[in-house]
């Protein structure tokens, strides 16, 4: 993948995905700032930790450090730039992710719903990318990918803010990739369909049956089954390669085939 060398910096990189992704990218030689909301010190790599996550890329022979940030707080989110330029010297790459919010339907939420969904799924990433764009200036072949949902391309019943917020993602990513791609940065966005992580496990729990709606909802899957953390891993860090450099301003479903549309 041609990362060795380069430093990513991951949010959400405690579980799911997100460790997926800072694991997989150290396995490709990147030296990778794992953040994450809290950190656990004990002794051994726990999943649900950024400690945990530094352990698995340490265990396989990478660089990674864990870097507690509230990605809602701005001083926490500047100080774990500053923190992974001291730490390695450069910033060549940002995922931005970030867990999902709350599910309801229009009438569930108030307006403090609405903000506190801003700032996890929206105004995070703005705030990371703002900070480590110099770095990613100065790198000249910048990366941010975004983990973001399929709703950006179908909207999901049920998952209203989702819905709403993170299609303005897509729209702040398609805007700046045109303007910093003559700096070397490429911005690209994921989008994954069912991905069989904690989240997945979450929503389906106010179901009366679990078990029995995750089977409904994975046979309605071209491919017959939810994807794998590892999966969508695997095409962050290919995005972030040299070979990626002229796919710039795309969304890419990872969904197993199951959106109909011709565009999706």
């Amino acid at each position: 993948m041609d990362l060795d060398g380069k430093v990513a910096i991951v949010t959400g990189a405690s579980r799911g995905v997100g460790a997926a992704t800072a694991i997989a990218l150290g396995a490709a030689g990147a030296r990778v700032a794992c953040a994450a909301r809290a950190t656990d010190a004990q002794p051994l790599p726990l999943p649900g930790t950024i400690d945990g996550t530094v352990r698995a890329i340490q265990d396989a022979g990478g660089d990674a450090v864990a870097v507690p940030t509230n990605l809602a707080v701005d001083d926490e989110v500047a100080a774990m730039v500053t923190t992974t330029e001291a730490h390695f010297g450069r910033v060549d790459i940002v995922v931005n992710n970030a867990g999902g919010p709350p599910a309801g339907d229009f009438e569930s939420f108030s307006d403090a719903d609405w903000q506190a969904a801003y700032e996890l799924t929206l105004l995070s990433a703005l705030r990371i990318t703002r900070r480590a764009l110099p770095a990613l200036r100065e790198s000249g072949r910048g990366r941010i990918v975004n983990l973001t949902s399929s709703a950006v391309k179908e909207t999901n019943d049920g998952l209203l803010l989702s819905n709403t917020l993170r299609p303005g993602v897509i729209g702040w990513a398609k805007t700046i990739s045109r303007d910093e791609a003559r700096h070397g940065i490429t911005v690209n966005s994921i989008a994954p369909g069912y991905i069989a992580t904690e989240r997945l496990v979450q929503l389906y729990s106010s179901e009366s049956d679990p078990d029995a709606a995750m089977k409904r909802d994975a046979d309605t899957i071209p491919a017959g089954r939810f994807g794998d953390p590892d999966e969508i891993a695997t095409a962050v860090a290919f995005l972030c390669s040299t070979g990626a450099a002229y796919i710039n301003g795309t969304t890419l479903l990872v969904d197993g085939g199951l959106a109909r549309g011709l565009l999706s």
